[in-house]
């Protein structure tokens, strides 16, 4: 894939200034907090909804919670989960929360990376996928991920589902999981691949500064966003940096075929910049924020790029969803602000918020 530049990219920079419709969309507010950090987002079917982030950012509150009706954040499933305590194992507790995402059963999956921090290293035990069942509130599935899925520097960031499959990144060690949803078992793919490692000469540029680790180096996020093609057949996905390439499901689920060949079916889909988070909708339009120009944008099946906002309340939103009504929540956890990466003074502005656009609204866009 090297030399892959198709025109999206480019296009993207050259009409970034151009004026977005008469009447933008309105932002709505559906949870805010004073002391957590929330990079995730998921709405049951009842309307309910369930924010996480990890502790690394300087949460204090619980990695995961349900938002009440007075817009209170409450521990969820229960406050033992959320426990800090290292009485606890960390095999039953949330240690680093990443990502939260909905299966097609009424099942909301945690993506627990389990490390000492962003960019640190695995805790044994810690790193796992937790199913939580919606209609009762009680966790139904505990997945560890071995050592040989969550290595020592992985950092597993987030997940889909396709049939009886589920795939996820690893933003750490770059490569994908194909996880068998019916055994639990797991198999690592596209190690160190062009497709899931994150590109040297592309930063991640936030208000027009270059996001910087603690020893000064640019920031480079191994492979991130994914999404599933509306018919399952397809798995998109990239480094945080793009691009973005596409294989087939049913490649991926076949353990037959060696590191060799399926590389071979690893096709470059699109090149898009860096991005906080994705979502799909049933009609293939990538909904992604673009991180340098605090803006959402679509992507279409024909490969249109749309604007539907730019507002500085976006700054580094990270993983949307839609709920069934095809309302879009944009979570911003101002990543790039976190203590981490200012010699450990956060510069996160206070609330932290979870915002709404109404299915309409998403339709208020300029082309580009």
């Amino acid at each position: 894939m090297k030399g892959f530049r198709p025109v999206l990219f480019s296009l993207l920079a050259s009409v970034m200034p151009l004026a977005l419709a008469a009447t933008p969309p309105i932002l709505q507010v559906v949870a805010q907090s004073n002391d957590t950090i929330w990079n995730a987002v998921a709405v049951g079917d009842d309307g309910r909804v369930y924010v996480a982030g990890p502790r690394w950012t300087g949460s204090r509150g619980a990695s995961l919670a349900v938002v009440d009706q007075q817009g209170q954040a409450q521990p969820y499933p229960d406050a033992a989960w959320n426990t800090t305590s290292d009485s606890v194992s960390p095999t039953r507790r949330f240690v680093n929360v990443n990502a939260i995402h909905r299966d097609q059963h009424g099942g909301l999956w945690v993506v627990d990376a389990g490390v000492t921090g962003f960019g640190g290293e695995v805790i044994p035990g810690a790193a796992k996928l937790v199913r939580i069942d919606l209609a009762s509130g009680k966790v139904t599935r505990v997945l560890p991920f071995p050592a040989d899925i969550a290595r020592t520097h992985s950092y597993i960031d987030d997940i889909r589902f396709a049939g009886s499959h589920a795939y996820l990144t690893d933003a750490g060690e770059p490569g994908l999981v194909v996880l068998d949803l019916r055994t639990g078992k797991m198999r690592r793919v596209l190690n160190n691949s062009p497709s899931t490692r994150a590109p040297a000469d592309r930063d991640i540029v936030v208000d027009g500064e270059t996001v910087r680790t603690p020893d000064g180096q640019p920031l480079h996020v191994q492979s991130d966003p994914l999404e599933v093609s509306p018919d399952g057949q397809w798995l998109y996905f990239a480094s945080l940096e793009g691009p973005w390439s596409r294989v087939e499901t049913r490649r991926l689920n076949d353990p037959a075929l060696s590191p060799e060949q399926l590389q071979q079916h690893v096709k470059s889909w699109a090149d898009l910049p860096p991005v906080g988070g994705t979502t799909m909708d049933a009609s293939g339009n990538l909904y992604f924020t673009d991180l340098a120009a605090n803006a959402l944008r679509r992507l279409t099946p024909d490969h249109q790029i749309q604007t539907i906002l730019v507002d500085a309340r976006l700054h580094w939103v990270d993983a949307p969803t839609l709920d069934k009504q095809g309302r879009l929540y944009l979570p911003v956890p101002q990543i790039d602000r976190a203590a981490m990466f200012h010699n450990g003074q956060s510069k996160i502005q206070w609330p932290v918020r979870v915002y709404r656009l109404e299915a309409a609204q998403l339709q208020v866009s300029q082309h580009e």
